[in-house]
């Protein structure tokens, strides 16, 4: 059986996705229950911020369109110093602070598929935004990145067995400690990112 040929994006924000609708020319199809753009291989959604905005995006992806698979992009604060602001990076591992397992008490971890060829980082998901610097400081013992959405993307993609792929900018360091420079630091680097992925990963998928 050939397969769907269809790669669905998952972006949060309408913010980050600009240039990924304008760049590969991505039509209106929905605005409800998502607003949802494509052309004739790509789909692009826009979840909303937070697991649970991402966890149903992800799934209405799958029910609807079955797509190939699926890449969660967008943008992530560095827990270190050791990242420069709108670097990319290939997601292999996230950590979901939020639900912590039973016995251990330490964050559930989920595993993405991966593409070789790229620089890789460890992210942790929250369902709240990380600004403060002691506390970033206090995931970097386990993760390179934060962000909102990807443990429940690659859960969600698991449940039904779906590809999944990351990757994310950096959009913020601990230097950055207001959500305006997050802002600007996303419109700064959005349009490099979307360059980065046509480039380099999109013959790929």
């Amino acid at each position: 059986m050939e397969k769907n040929p269809l790669t669905c994006l998952v972006m949060a924000t309408l913010l980050e996705a600009k240039p990924f609708i304008s760049g590969l020319s991505l039509a209106r199809l929905d605005n409800k229950p998502f607003p949802v753009y494509r052309n004739e291989n790509v789909i692009l959604i826009i979840s909303g911020i937070g697991k649970a905005n991402s966890a149903m995006a992800c799934a209405y992806s799958c029910l609807r369109f079955a797509p190939f698979c699926i890449v969660n992009l967008g943008a992530a604060g560095a827990t270190g110093t050791g990242y420069s602001l709108g670097e990319p990076l290939h997601i292999n591992k996230s950590f979901e602070y939020d639900r912590p397992q039973f016995r251990s008490k330490s964050p559930h971890q989920h595993t993405p598929d991966v593409l070789e060829g790229f620089s890789y980082a460890k992210i942790a998901t929250l369902d709240r935004p990380v600004l403060d610097p002691a506390e970033r400081q206090k995931l970097s013992k386990t993760a390179d990145l934060i962000d909102m959405e990807s443990s429940s993307v690659i859960q969600t993609c698991r449940k039904f067995n779906t590809i999944c792929y990351l990757f994310k900018y950096v959009s913020d360091t601990p230097e950055h400690t207001s959500d305006n420079h997050i802002v600007e630091n996303i419109k700064i680097y959005r349009n490099t990112f979307f360059s980065f992925f046509r480039e380099s990963v999109i013959s790929l998928l």
